[in-house]
């Protein structure tokens, strides 16, 4: 009579070979998750910039003693406060305006180059402070890997 079943050997095998695939797809799919959490935060930044674009085009006045009454409004800008925060300001004759009561923030983990600076898209479709035919380059870096996402803003306020 012949018993039917598996070897010992024949199930440490089987559970080796799982356990390698899993441990494989584990990794790449965190790195696939942090990849995508990196190009988030660059589409998202994309948006804000978009936004600060809209404003100035549209010359939209905030509500602000700063921008009120004769006080001009002459741009809005996208400042980057550090490496890992930023915000939005209305430039007007009388001062800047923050749009925000406080920078955002990007996720942990993730920081941007330059560390500091303003892109100002002028009112009424006026331009931007860019030098003619340049461009600034917004890099965003992951931490602990080689992960690295750019958004660009042209002179002529293109923004990719």
């Amino acid at each position: 009579m012949r018993l039917k079943g598996y070897t010992l050997v024949e199930v440490l095998v089987s559970l080796t070979i799982v356990g390698l695939l899993f441990g494989f797809g584990f990794a790449s799919f965190r790195d696939f998750s942090r990849r995508q959490q990196l190009i988030g935060v660059a589409r998202s930044i994309k948006g804000e910039i978009r936004l600060v674009q809209s404003k100035a085009s549209a010359g939209e006045k905030p509500d602000n003693a700063n921008c009120s009454g004769t006080n001009t409004l002459s741009s809005y800008g996208f400042q980057i406060v550090n490496s890992t925060s930023y915000k939005v300001v209305a430039n007007c004759l009388g001062g800047s305006v923050d749009i925000w009561d406080v920078p955002k923030s990007l996720p942990d983990g993730i920081s941007m180059s330059p560390a500091s600076g303003t892109i100002s898209f002028k009112v009424l479709g006026q331009g931007t402070n860019i030098a003619a035919g340049g461009s600034v380059v917004i890099t965003f870096t992951q931490a602990g890997t080689n992960n690295t996402s750019l958004v660009t803003v042209t002179s002529g306020g293109e923004i990719k």
